[in-house]
């Protein structure tokens, strides 16, 4: 089991598509399902995507509340956050509607900052008692965060980078979330060919992060992962050496 310095959170599915991996969760059921085996495999949170019958994400209250009632009911006390990714509701005003929409509340939800009305969509996860956990892609996100009033306010800052992404970004990038003198926790990633090097990279400053197949479908080294617990026991392993 996980050290209590090592904070993993699961990301099951993200938007990936069930093409992706045979073991993509996409019904409320299967959300559940991966959701407690990650928790068991050491998962300290779950961050998912809920997604249409098809496997297209969305942020309806439709898919929202039942993806979020199977995973509360099959592991109650588990922190649980899902996405308001711009991609699934291309319209800042809609988005805001679907999100007011939603009946059964997640602990926490992401928000990528260089999407349009993120701030505002910020200020009405607060009203509603959520959490916010803000992703930060780039220099100009950061810095417009750092100067917003919502960067006092975050559950968490996650450095999100791109599969060439490497240590000497993050370690820019982190510079620039840390200097806000935000209270929030920093949770590093990366994505595909960079997932596993920044996730070694966290546990090397301390800061939190993540895996899942939303952020790689193998294991550390190269072999398919069968699922998510797979790759949460193998950042854990990892991360505990």
């Amino acid at each position: 089991m996980p050290t209590a310095k090592i904070y993993v959170k699961a990301c099951i599915n993200g938007a990936r598509t069930p093409d992706a991996h045979p073991g993509l969760p996409v019904t409320p059921q299967q959300l559940a399902d991966e959701a407690v085996a990650a928790h068991r495999a050491g998962a300290k949170a779950v961050h998912l995507h809920p997604k249409t019958a098809d496997g297209v994400d969305s942020l309806l209250a439709e898919q929202v509340d039942a993806a979020v009632a199977a995973v509360r009911h099959a592991a109650p006390g588990l922190p649980l956050g899902v996405t308001t990714g711009y991609w699934a509701l291309p319209d800042a005003q809609q988005r805001l509607r679907a999100v007011q929409s939603w009946s059964v509340l997640p602990d926490f939800a992401s928000l990528n900052w260089h999407e349009p009305g993120s701030p505002e969509l910020a200020k009405l996860l607060l009203s509603l008692g959520l959490g916010v956990e803000v992703g930060i892609f780039h220099a100009e996100a950061a810095q417009s965060w750092a100067a917003s009033e919502i960067a006092d306010h975050c559950l968490r800052v996650m450095v999100e980078l791109g599969p060439d992404a490497d240590t000497g970004t993050a370690d820019e990038l982190i510079a620039l979330v840390s200097a806000a003198g935000s209270p929030a926790p920093i949770l590093l990633h990366g994505l595909d060919g960079s997932a596993w090097p920044l996730l070694e990279h966290a546990g090397v400053l301390g800061v939190q992060t993540r895996i899942g197949l939303e952020d790689t479908l193998v294991l550390p080294d190269g072999a398919p992962a069968g699922g998510n617990a797979d790759l949460v026991g193998a950042a854990v392993a990892l991360l505990s050496r």
